[in-house]
């Protein structure tokens, strides 16, 4: 495997950055099992609908959707089942005292490979408003229509 291929994104939650107004991000190990790995490696992976809570003292990725492993078995991993996520103690206290005193949401942003090992880059985010996402809409339009008066 190359270097390039290897420190690239295997998926992006694209819909988080319209859904929600990001802040704080933070990179985090996921605990995986061997046919998930596989699939991950095969590009099976969703996380437009998954975000992240805490259960106890630890933070468990919810509703992340890795596809079975064809050559897997009989060993089959459950597609969405909630799998652990690593980070030091002090980065964990944060992300809880942010979630529970200000009102945040923990989104996952980004899957992607980081030295051999899976990664997860979350965000502290806020719920935008109908309001928030008209005027994206509204920006992103503006956007485009400049790039083509400045290339014609």
């Amino acid at each position: 495997m190359s270097k390039k291929q290897e420190s690239s994104a295997i998926c992006t939650n694209r819909r988080a950055r319209f859904d929600f107004a990001l802040e704080d991000t933070a990179e985090a190990g996921v605990i995986l099992t061997g046919s998930e790995v596989k699939s991950i490696r095969a590009g099976n992976v969703q996380i437009n609908e998954a975000y992240a809570n805490f259960l106890g003292d630890e933070l468990w990725l919810i509703n992340a959707h890795i596809a079975p492993y064809d050559n897997a078995g009989y060993v089959q991993h459950d597609p969405r089942r909630s799998r652990k996520l690593l980070m030091h103690r002090k980065e964990l206290d944060r992300l809880r005292h942010a979630r529970e005193s200000k009102g945040y949401t923990v989104v996952p942003v980004k899957l992607y490979w980081k030295k051999g090992n899976v990664k997860l880059q979350i965000a502290l985010a806020k719920g935008k408003k109908q309001v928030d996402k008209r005027e994206t809409i509204k920006q992103r339009e503006w956007n485009r229509q400049k790039h083509r008066i400045l290339k014609g």
